[in-house]
């Protein structure tokens, strides 16, 4: 065995003759281990609500949205739809249409996004995931589904036929807004709104839907034209492959994004956060880990006359620094894996049990990722390995003259 390694071993294990350095090396590994273990789990606690925040996109957003470069629509004609549908791994194309309009119920006012889609549509999303009341839309042109917030700001009924939903969008063209008769300018819709949904606030106040037929009439649209193409994906597709192919298919210019992509803004927001939390709790390991290298230089000092005599039988300097990096290294080392343990199962309790509640009803969200154990313990490692090192070079030629009277 390695003669470094083999009296590193014996020194961590074995008590020294003053008990304060024993309290000193025992408090020193509790905090590596407390630090590791609170680590993993706000990283795992942040991975949980990544995921929450983020789980509307699984029932909400498409695999992959097809958008103009320029201007404000894509040409979708039948055609071309079909060559989308024969590409390996799409299981669904649905052309949609969204536009900014102006809603008016009983007096009230708002603006929304109106998005026309297909029949199809409830093979694209989950609908029954979605809808708080009322119905999704049936085959009746004059109809909207309404996000929950916009529905609360216009005090919308559901399925009350005396009272109508107006939509109107400006008309396209130039020149088309007429400042003598503004009414004239602007398209309209009357609908009925047949139920409301829920995902989260910025969509339930930003969207209401209706058929694309009725969407394409108010915005005065061919057959042949979208705002946007949206793709379901086969579970077993190749994302690459399909965008590629997707891309054949249109000769002009477009933009294909993934459910990432299309909430970048959010994403971005959630990985800033996860990272500022990991810096503070890395700060915190740092500040821990001071302990760790006055552990180490109390033991150099209890340890001189034992540094002495390895000096006589003959022992480099190199070899006794190694001795306490490597003492120091095992401590937070064996002290981080422990913490991550412990840790694991806290999570894992959570996740099955539901131990921490954010309110009543709701638990705090939890999800166990093997990206957050290799950063902990990678972390923890890599922080006790630079405390070892500081530690260690304690020993000087000052300390071993010392060590030799």
């Amino acid at each position: 065995m390695n003669f470094s390694l083999y009296i590193a071993r014996r020194y961590l294990v074995s008590k020294n003759g003053k008990n304060a350095i024993n309290i000193i090396n025992i408090l020193s590994f509790i905090i590596t281990v407390v630090g590791t273990a609170a680590l993993f789990i706000v990283l795992s606690g942040f991975s949980g609500l990544k995921d929450f925040s983020t789980e509307f996109s699984n029932y909400f957003d498409p695999d992959l949205k097809i958008l103009p470069v320029k201007g404000k629509t894509v040409s979708i004609p039948l055609s071309r739809k079909r060559e989308l549908e024969k590409i390996p791994g799409v299981e669904l194309i649905c052309a949609v249409i969204e536009e900014k309009a102006f809603l008016n119920y009983e007096e009230k006012n708002d603006i929304a996004f109106i998005k026309g889609v297909p029949d199809d549509y409830v093979n694209m999303i989950q609908p029954d995931s979605i809808l708080y009341y009322g119905s999704w839309l049936s085959k009746s042109d004059a109809q909207v589904v309404a996000g929950y917030s916009l529905a609360s700001r216009l005090s919308l009924t559901v399925n009350n036929y005396g009272s109508y939903m107006q939509i109107m969008v400006p008309k396209p063209g130039t020149n088309a807004i007429n400042k003598l008769n503004i009414s004239s300018s602007f398209s309209r819709m009357d609908a009925i709104p047949v139920g409301t949904f829920s995902v989260n606030e910025a969509l339930d106040s930003k969207y209401i839907f209706t058929r694309i037929s009725a969407a394409r009439q108010l915005l005065q649209m061919d057959d042949s034209t979208a705002s946007a193409v949206e793709v379901k994906l086969s579970p077993t597709a190749s994302e690459n492959d399909v965008r590629r192919a997707i891309n054949d298919v249109f000769k002009e210019p477009i933009k294909i994004k993934d459910k990432f992509q299309m909430n970048d803004a959010l994403y971005k927001m959630l990985n800033s956060e996860n990272l500022v939390v990991y810096l503070i709790f890395t700060l915190v390991l740092i500040i821990a880990l001071f302990n760790v290298v006055g552990s180490i230089i109390m033991m150099i000092l209890d340890k001189k006359k034992n540094m002495k005599t390895l000096l006589d039988l003959g022992a480099p300097v190199a070899s006794l620094r190694k001795i306490f990096f490597i003492q120091g290294s095992l401590m937070t080392l064996s002290g981080g894996v422990i913490g991550l343990v412990i840790g694991v199962i806290f999570v894992v309790l959570q996740v099955e049990y539901k131990l921490v509640y954010i309110a009543p009803g709701l638990p705090y969200p939890f999800a166990m990722d093997f990206w957050n154990v290799i950063i902990s313990l990678a972390t923890i490692t890599v922080l006790g390995i630079i405390a070892s090192y500081i530690g260690s070079r304690r020993i000087n030629d000052r300390l071993l003259s010392q060590a030799k009277l």
